[in-house]
């Protein structure tokens, strides 16, 4: 039985998206001072895939909290195109965990990691769109896809 991809294509050819294109290679090749045979040959196009959007995989993975990992695990890396997104929301050792990630410019999605059980969890529960503050007041912030629930205070934005 064939799912859904666990992530989207983006337009990137719209007005308004922005790209970050910047020198990387175009700076390096170049670049004065001892030229190393390795940097240019390396690729133009960068590291950066630009273009996906991997909300379907945050919140598949939020769906599946409680559940054991090994599964989910496997069940979402069959259905991406590569294994590293998954690591923006499921903290790999103690010391990455965090209370909620930020994925776009006013996304953000809870933390996750695996407890000693195997099990995915949330790192804090308590944190809902209700507990967190916009930064601007001109954007729809959102936790786990829902707005949030406190109006834009310049003392407390984030």
């Amino acid at each position: 039985m064939h799912k859904e991809p666990l992530y989207r294509k983006v337009n990137t050819r719209a007005r308004g998206v922005h790209h970050r294109q910047g020198g990387d290679y175009r700076d390096r090749r170049n670049a004065k001072g001892g030229r190393d045979p390795e940097l240019t040959r390396q690729s133009m196009h960068g590291t950066q895939q630009r273009g996906l959007d991997y909300t379907p995989l945050f919140r598949f993975l939020l769906s599946r909290v409680g559940q054991p990992w090994e599964a989910v695990h496997r069940e979402a890396v069959a259905r991406l195109d590569r294994p590293d997104p998954i690591f923006q929301l499921v903290a790999r050792h103690e010391g990455e965990r965090r209370e909620y990630v930020r994925t776009g410019e006013s996304s953000y999605f809870s933390g996750l990691y695996v407890d000693d059980a195997g099990l995915l969890r949330r790192v804090n529960p308590a944190i809902g769109p209700d507990t967190l503050f916009p930064s601007c007041r001109c954007c729809t912030h959102t936790f786990n896809g829902q707005p949030f629930g406190n109006a834009y205070d310049p003392e407390r934005g984030m």
